[in-house]
């Protein structure tokens, strides 16, 4: 991919608290460098939980609907893969709904391979929130050549 058009400002970060099962995690506006215009938030979840590695996945993106289909979210996580490595992460799990094809192509397009889609079990909160399956995307962030 070309140089970024986005960067990142921490927004916040979350310490874990086992009572309602959140897992620390840092939270980044993404800015578009060109116009100092705020146009989505990535996070990093930082633990290796079972439902962050088959469910949630480290990383959740969104991007405001007016600035979607310029590839900012695979730019944000590009963006974020240094911060990954700092926290001493060398491979990071995507997770998206199988039907949310501009997310599968953005975990394609930072070089993260499906490795397969897993149903969602009842006792997850995102089952109850009428989600059912997640694929499951492995980006390698040490040794990948994006």
């Amino acid at each position: 991919m070309n140089e970024s058009p986005v960067m990142l400002r921490l927004e916040k970060t979350v310490p874990g608290n086992p009572q309602t099962g959140h897992v620390p995690a840092e939270h980044y506006i993404i800015v578009e460098k060109k116009s100092n215009t705020n146009v989505g938030a990535i996070r990093l979840r930082l633990s290796d939980q079972e439902d962050i590695l088959f469910y949630a996945g480290h990383i959740g993106y969104n991007i405001d609907e007016a600035f979607r289909g310029q590839h900012y979210a695979a730019y944000a996580c590009l963006e974020l893969k240094s911060i990954a490595i700092e926290h001493r992460f060398t491979t990071l799990w995507i997770t998206c709904d199988p039907d949310n094809w501009p997310s599968r192509r953005t975990c394609e397009r930072v070089g993260a391979e499906l490795v397969e889609i897993v149903d969602i079990p009842e006792y997850i909160d995102m089952y109850q929130d009428g989600e059912r399956q997640k694929c499951r995307y492995r980006w390698q962030l040490i040794g990948s050549s994006i």
